[in-house]
């Protein structure tokens, strides 16, 4: 059995390595297809044969994942120690604080900076998303989203969730986009499948855009409206994945940024002393664009496709990995051969309320 089932996930990955780069889904069939009402044929037979985006998953980046060992220090304002038993150094300010363990002794942990802390004051991370972007394989011809809450879909535009009547979709699923609708409140819903609507407010949609002008080779797009980021090769998308930006007060700034630094690890810190301060170690994959504002890989939450950030452009450490190494191989360069890569940040829609929720 195991043998078989090995079998069968390396034809369903050859399957999709396969996919030709040109195939395209023209959603146009469904266009005019309208809540509760008939469904063409062609609409019918397209979603059929494709329930899902033409896409391709990005690799975990398995290496960084497996390699640090992050844990969040209670906050407590523990000590911190110079050895196991030994004497206080300082003890840890009040916020949000995370330490890279590269050692451990009984009842002992230490940090990557030396220190070390008593194993009750620190607890190991339990947030790290495993989810990951992926790469556009037809030119995103037509929009997709991400399904953001386990939810069953419904048979028309603000209607009662049901298993007798929808389809169970699951947190970060994939879906197409054939249809669209408006309520009488003003929110938009998605048709995804036939007779099978979702709210906007629990998806993060993903649609091609024009480049900015001044902009070539390789830049990314960062939409703080549905949270995603898409990259683009001059103006042909790439890969699309889900992000999270700054909260209110600390905005995510709207404008195009030239990546000015990049480092494979930094430390992060803000606000010391204040009860919302944050000290990270070694945050990965680090793309510095607007003053201290970056893209970067994130070990402490599992909430993208909503408002989560001090400012950054948070990413799991998989999706910043590949769009570190996918920037720097531009073939758009500086005199000293420094590869030159944007970032822009805008907005494809207004958020009704502060909530991370009601956009």
């Amino acid at each position: 059995m195991k043998q078989m089932r090995i079998w069968i996930a390396l034809f369903a990955l050859f399957s999709v390595m396969l996919t030709p780069a040109h195939a395209q889904i023209d959603t146009s069939a469904c266009a005019d297809v309208v809540p509760n009402g008939e469904i063409p044929d062609l609409c019918m037979r397209l979603m059929q044969a494709f329930p899902r985006p033409t896409v391709l998953p990005i690799p975990q980046d398995r290496f960084t994942i497996d390699y640090y060992d992050f844990w969040r220090v209670n906050n407590t304002q523990p000590p911190v120690f110079d050895a196991p038993g030994g004497n206080v150094v300082r003890n840890m300010p009040v916020g949000f604080n995370f330490i890279n363990v590269v050692n451990q002794a009984d009842g002992w942990v230490q940090a990557e900076n030396g220190e070390w802390f008593r194993a009750e004051d620190v607890q190991e991370n339990d947030k790290l998303s495993y989810m990951s972007g992926v790469r556009i394989l037809d030119g995103l011809q037509n929009r997709f989203a991400w399904i953001l809450g386990t939810m069953y879909t419904v048979p028309e535009p603000k209607g009662r969730q049901s298993p007798e009547t929808g389809r169970l979709v699951q947190r970060y699923d994939l879906v197409n986009i054939f249809a669209e609708a408006v309520d009488d409140d003003g929110w938009r819903w998605y048709m995804v499948g036939p007779n099978q609507w979702v709210e906007q407010r629990m998806v993060s949609k993903v649609f091609k855009i024009d480049r900015p002008e001044g902009v070539e080779g390789r830049w990314v797009a960062v939409d703080l409206y549905e949270q995603t980021l898409v990259a683009y090769e001059n103006d042909t998308p790439v890969f699309a994945t889900l992000i999270a930006t700054g909260i209110p007060g600390f905005d995510t700034r709207e404008g195009v940024y030239p990546v000015w630094a990049r480092l494979d690890r930094d430390r992060m810190s803000g606000l010391t002393g204040a009860p919302n301060a944050w000290d990270l170690q070694s945050v990965p994959y680090v793309m510095y664009f607007d003053e201290g504002r970056s893209l970067h890989g994130t070990y402490w939450h599992d909430n993208f496709g909503y408002r989560q950030s001090k400012g950054c452009v948070n990413l799991t450490i998989s999706d910043a990995s590949y769009v570190f190494q996918w920037m720097s191989e531009t073939e758009v360069r500086d005199e000293e051969n420094n590869p030159i890569n944007y970032v822009y940040v805008h907005s494809s829609g207004e958020y009704r309320g502060e909530g991370a929720a009601t956009k």
